[in-house]
């Protein structure tokens, strides 16, 4: 019996080749495609979590000492001295009796730079902040204005969050009568960090709360920038503040709008709310230098009134 002999190999065998480790392109773009995820989760980890180092910028935090400056710049070149000594005295009691920084400057320290003197109000706030930098609240009460009750404390007044918010109106045109621009609905009282009222005509913008720190700053910087300097606003930094209230969202988010007679009653009832006995403030608005309409004529009516509330002969 004959056996089949298995096929002779050949002598000559193909080249050896290697099994190929690569995987399929598919496959490759799968994991490429975890790797960049994976590594893009921890960049995300690192950043939330492993990179979190003070800065070298940090905003300082006012300690509120003095709790409350009160900022009046008055003008000795154009207004009666005695007059304005009343303020300074007015305003100096008020600030003793509650542990506050009375800070009176005159108007010609500041270089307005062109621009009416009037806008040396604004300077004087940023100078009282620079002054002040733990200072909680910054005043500014012009000089035509007395304090006619010094037994209120800004703070249960006004400032006092719980207080301030039952006293803002809310939705409400920011320019009357029919401003569109209107007062947040949702702002709270902790929240806000300027406070003013409205006369028949605007803004009273002669007396002022802000709240001091970055908002403040910037707020103050705001006011007074240049272009609204020399713009040649009809009155000057009244309506320059009228227009970023209206313009700006970020100080108009901050804005706290209150009755008048919280705290700038008008002597006369024509522009706005007028003084009733037991008000905070009573402002002589339109009171003019010299005259049957004077600041001085006007004030006197109230001169020895406010000075029997604070005990004064």
């Amino acid at each position: 019996m004959h056996f089949a002999y298995p096929p002779r190999k050949s002598s000559n065998p193909p080249p050896f080749r290697p099994r190929s480790t690569q995987l399929p392109l598919p496959r490759r773009s799968r994991l490429k495609t975890i790797a960049l995820v994976f590594l893009g989760f921890v960049g995300a980890l690192y950043l939330l979590f492993g990179s979190r180092k003070p800065g070298p910028y940090h905003e300082r935090v006012p300690s509120g000492s003095p709790s409350v400056v009160l900022v009046t710049v008055v003008d000795p070149t154009t207004w009666n001295n005695a007059y304005l000594s009343t303020i300074k005295e007015n305003r100096e009691k008020y600030a003793e009796r509650h542990g506050y920084e009375a800070m009176i400057v005159k108007a010609y320290d500041y270089d307005t730079r062109g621009a009416p003197q009037s806008w040396a109000k604004i300077m004087a706030m940023r100078h009282a902040v620079s002054k002040y930098p733990d200072c909680k609240f910054i005043w500014y009460l012009d000089q035509d204005a007395y304090i006619m009750d010094p037994t209120k404390s800004l703070e249960e007044h006004v400032l006092e969050p719980k207080k301030l918010e039952s006293l803002m109106i809310k939705d409400y045109p920011v320019v009357p009568p029919d401003s569109i621009i209107k007062t947040f609905t949702h702002l709270r009282g902790q929240d806000a960090d300027f406070i003013v009222s409205q006369d028949k005509e605007g803004l009273v913008h002669k007396s002022v709360i802000v709240r001091n720190g970055a908002w403040a700053k910037y707020f103050v910087e705001t006011w007074f920038d240049p272009l609204y300097r020399t713009y040649n606003f009809q009155k000057a930094e009244r309506h320059a503040l009228e227009h970023i209230v209206q313009w700006h969202p970020t100080i108009l988010s901050k804005l706290a709008l209150v009755p008048q007679r919280e705290f700038a009653a008008y002597s006369e009832p024509d522009l706005g709310d007028s003084y009733q006995d037991g008000d905070f403030v009573v402002m002589f608005e339109g009171c003019t230098e010299l005259g049957p309409d004077s600041c001085e004529t006007e004030s006197s009516h109230y001169w020895p009134k406010w000075r029997e509330a604070f005990g004064l002969k």
